[in-house]
């Protein structure tokens, strides 16, 4: 978003203001966040994913657009300061060990495939938030976006009933009724709505009342109807992290909650299998604390993550390959890890696929980095307010991921909205957000 500290409006009429420049811009974008989070295959279980020996068509046609339309605005439409500020060094760090991890994989080509999908959703998030002008059309864009993801989930349980809800028919019928709209899955729509409820609560703090209420009832309506537990119980959290102390004046304590959050999370999952004594009280006081059999996977992964700490095994190379369904299945492992396609924990995946080293440097681009921004915002209305909204949603993506994975899974729409959050964290720390005038 620009850095202009106001911006005057013009005596143009709405009509015409839709075509200058700013506004191509502002429609660009909209229409850029809506595509990619909907994907060019909804109301499909594999919707998003490449299939076959070639890989989809359809999907390799549509977000190769994506990502040319992206590089075109970029060019032509964003102000240029903000385009070179969109990356940090620890982002292209990262990015260098996403592409080693590509490099080292069991079948390179496929893995560049599947990467291509993640680096042009990466690039057309980055888009999204340098393409609008100021506050207004950013909320702008979350308005439309949000009214066609949100429209069409909603439409899609009377008119696609079969394929916007888990049916008793499906791979997992104990998901029967539960509502997916046109995601893949109910544990996609579930934390997508999360997102859209935060992006609710900051147009209704920014004056747009309407509409943000609108947004944070249909969001949080559906995603209850999602049947995610873990959702559900992260939204108000992650709100009343960031909320509650800024209303008290002491945003320092936004972080300081967040990383201990962080630091209690970590322990209570992946502790529970990797740190001794953490696995000794879980045994005498919860014994049948398994998260749904996860514990089973995480024990798997660290003692084949033991056999290549430094580079993991490759991008795509792990899950689902034949490594893993040559494999033997003990009658007692409580999931059979050999039709797992991920670990159900992102910051292991992350060390499986790519290496310890490349899990540090995630927990500092995706957990320190951001907590550092959001400490770095000017105490600026607009900022502050855009500010809480990526931070709503980095706290919110950042827990769950202890109980999924969708770090770097290509086109994502949970990954997508967790790098659009950290990128905005980012932007809102640099530099004043535009407002608009009305006189």
């Amino acid at each position: 978003m620009s850095s202009t500290g106001s911006l005057r409006r013009t005596e143009q009429a709405p009509l015409s203001a839709a075509f200058t420049r700013d506004g191509i811009a502002t429609a660009v974008a909209a229409l850029l966040f809506t595509v990619i989070l909907v994907s060019f295959r909804p109301f499909q279980p594999a919707g998003a994913e490449l299939t076959g020996e070639g890989g989809d068509i359809v999907n390799q046609l549509g977000f190769g657009s994506l990502g040319a339309i992206s590089i075109l605005s970029l060019l032509t439409l964003a102000d240029r300061r903000v385009v070179r500020s969109l990356l940090s060094p620890s982002w292209l760090l990262m990015l260098g060990f996403f592409m080693l991890s590509v490099i080292l994989a069991t079948d390179p080509p496929s893995a560049m495939r599947a990467a291509s999908f993640t680096l042009i959703g990466i690039l057309t998030m980055a888009t999204i938030l340098a393409l609008p002008r100021d506050a207004e059309a950013f909320s702008n864009v979350i308005v439309f976006t949000a009214a066609a993801v949100m429209g069409l989930s909603y439409v899609g349980l009377f008119v696609f009933p079969n394929e916007a809800l888990h049916t008793a028919n499906s791979i997992e019928p104990e998901h029967a009724g539960l509502w997916r709209g046109v995601f893949t899955h109910k544990n996609i729509a579930g934390p997508v709505m999360a997102c859209f409820s935060f992006a609710g609560l900051y147009l209704f703090r920014r004056g747009r009342r309407l509409a943000g209420f609108i947004v944070f009832c249909a969001a949080m309506n559906f995603m209850l109807h999602t049947g995610s537990k873990t959702t559900a119980g992260l939204v108000p959290f992650s709100i009343l992290i960031v909320m509650f102390p800024s209303l008290l004046g002491m945003r320092l304590g936004t972080p300081i909650l967040f990383g201990l959050a962080m630091v209690a999370t970590a322990i209570g999952t992946l502790g529970i299998v990797f740190l001794p004594p953490v696995n000794a009280l879980a045994a005498i006081y919860f014994p049948d604390l398994t998260y749904t059999g996860r514990t089973t996977l995480w024990e798997f992964a660290g003692e084949m993550l033991a056999k290549k700490p430094w580079t993991g095994y490759g991008y795509e190379s792990f899950w689902g390959t034949p490594l893993l369904l040559n494999q033997d299945q003990p009658f007692d492992r409580a999931w059979d890890i050999r039709t797992i396609v991920h670990g159900h924990d992102g910051y292991l995946d992350i060390a499986v696929l790519m290496g310890i080293p490349a899990l540090c440097v995630a927990v500092y681009t995706f957990l320190i980095a951001p907590m550092r921004d959001y400490m770095r915002i000017p105490l600026r209305k607009e900022n502050v307010y855009l500010g809480d909204f990526f931070m709503m949603v980095v706290l919110f993506a950042a827990l769950n991921a202890f109980l999924e994975s969708f770090f770097f899974h290509r086109s994502d729409p949970v990954w997508l909205f967790f790098v659009l959050g950290v990128l905005g964290l980012r932007q809102a720390s640099l530099r004043p957000i535009a407002i608009r005038h009305t006189a």
